[in-house]
């Protein structure tokens, strides 16, 4: 059984239709792995997946990662729970590849739209190693070497995370099991051998090998860079949608622009490796 592919922008996404994500077979598994890694990020409407059918389509790319700070399903730990009725989402509107904080950040995410507002909500998605390939070749040059701090504190900052002692217990346990780590500035994808811009507007705090000043007009110069149109598409959910993502290689960010409205999302969270630049043979 062949997918009905749908490709929605040059350099990133594709809609997938014609397989039930409940039911779906190795062969299938096996094809939706390469599709990934060819478009970064799919789509799947009207799929409606269960905890269990959840956790184990994540499962089928590596082990599952449990989020420090998110709440989770209570019959799944590894499925996070994303309610804008329960949390403060506004942390999603800003341009982020997830937990580059940590020393393996995630292979990808599986994300499932479980109740929407009427209007509002989208999510856009960036290509990082298209947006690389667009830049000056003596920028590009400079940029191979160097290396980032990304930093938790970034996006889950006291005044908003702990502001309720218990909460600020929950919030300085995760600072201290997740201090500040560096990755290169630019890494290659482990499969794809692709080059790949791996900084972020949500975690990335400084370049370390440059002044600061410097470290901060190149950020702000790359941040600005990896978001332009060409790079990016915008998903407009709607209930039962499935999305998987590539965070090796993709930057994405949620629009809370609906208010008081209600949004959940149901997200599962694949461990990765550690990001390098020369990868084994």
């Amino acid at each position: 059984m062949s997918l009905n592919i749908e490709k929605i922008n040059p350099n990133i996404g594709a809609i997938i239709s014609g397989i039930d994500l409940n039911q779906i077979s190795e062969h299938e598994l096996k094809h939706l792995h390469n599709v990934l890694l060819k478009h970064q990020v799919v789509f799947f409407r009207n799929q409606n997946l269960s905890a269990d059918s959840q956790v184990a389509l994540a499962h089928s790319f590596g082990p599952l990662y449990i989020h420090p700070i998110f709440p989770s399903l209570p019959q799944a730990p590894e499925i996070i729970v994303l309610d804008s009725h329960q949390q403060d989402l506004k942390d999603n509107e800003l341009w982020h590849t997830d937990v580059t904080f940590s020393h393996t950040p995630p292979l990808g995410c599986v994300l499932q739209a479980i109740k929407l507002p009427q209007t509002g909500g989208d999510t856009f998605w960036a290509s990082a190693t298209a947006s690389f390939k667009a830049l000056p070749e003596s920028l590009k040059q400079k940029l191979r070497g160097l290396t980032a701090t990304h930093d938790i504190r970034k996006s889950f900052p006291v005044e908003r995370y702990g502001n309720t002692p218990e909460k600020l217990k929950q919030l300085e346990l995760s600072f201290q099991k997740n201090p500040p780590v560096v990755h290169p500035v630019v890494c290659k994808h482990p499969v794809t051998q692709d080059e790949v811009l791996f900084v972020n507007e949500g975690f990335t705090t400084r370049i370390n090998e440059l002044s600061q000043q410097e470290s901060d007009e190149l950020l702000t110069y790359l941040f600005e860079h990896s978001i332009k149109a060409d790079f990016h598409l915008r998903w407009q959910w709607q209930e039962g949608d499935v999305a998987i993502w590539d965070n090796r290689c993709t930057q994405h960010k949620a629009l809370f622009d609906y208010g008081d409205a209600h949004r959940i999302m149901h997200r599962a969270t694949i461990i990765g490796s550690v990001p390098a630049y020369k990868l084994a043979s």
